[in-house]
């Protein structure tokens, strides 16, 4: 099956925030969203550890240790960029003044319930976050994520069987192999990776993709 890359995702996601949006990335993967920023279009995203207005990467030999993201990745900061404590980074994010939030997940359910937090595994330690905070606040939650775990185990369900974030929370999912709306019905499916075959998705799947 073709897959695409964390980077691949990231760009795809970040095709479909509008200009202007203020956004929040979450730690690991969303990261990447910033980088792909598309030509012509100004967004401001937020960093949950005190910067809205994080930019891409550095460039090699121009890195700020002391300017770093939510993943304690080194970032750089867009003109009019705003540095602020966590308290007042948190009353963003629950007070309704963020647009966008895109977040990992370990699972996703047909309903749109997020578990990304605690897998009840001892490799994978109980990591809230602002996770919740987020969900809680924010309108629009855009879910970037492998589309099976990486033992081969389904991570888009009927229910989910994690811990749960959030219940109807999700609105939209990203993964290597497709793009998924959380509709009525349950996943509805916007695009297939090109040279999959719906069958294909569907078999990786744990709840129905509709049409």
């Amino acid at each position: 099956m073709n897959r695409l890359s964390d980077a691949q995702i990231a760009a795809r996601v970040a095709r479909d925030i509008p200009d202007g949006a203020y956004v929040n990335l979450g730690i690991g993967k969303p990261t990447h969203v910033a980088a792909h920023l598309p030509a012509g279009r100004e967004v401001m995203y937020q960093s949950e550890n005190g910067l809205l207005g994080v930019g891409p990467p550095p460039e090699p030999g121009r890195e700020d240790r002391e300017l770093i993201d939510a993943s304690k990745r080194m970032v750089t900061a867009v003109p009019g960029a705003a540095y602020f404590d966590q308290c007042d980074s948190f009353a963003m994010m629950r007070g309704g003044h963020i647009d966008i939030a895109v977040l990992g997940a370990y699972q996703v359910a047909e309903t749109g319930d997020l578990a990304n937090w605690a897998t009840l595994e001892d490799r994978h330690p109980p990591a809230v976050g602002g996770a919740m905070d987020l969900v809680a606040g924010v309108p629009t939650i855009l879910i970037l994520m492998n589309h099976v775990g990486k033992d081969g185990s389904l991570r888009l369900l009927e229910r989910c069987t994690y811990p749960l974030t959030g219940l109807k929370v999700v609105s939209r999912v990203y993964t290597d192999l497709a793009v998924l709306d959380i509709a009525p019905e349950g996943f509805r499916l916007v695009e297939l990776t090109p040279g999959n075959s719906l069958a294909e998705v569907q078999a990786l799947t744990g709840a129905k993709i509709h049409l």
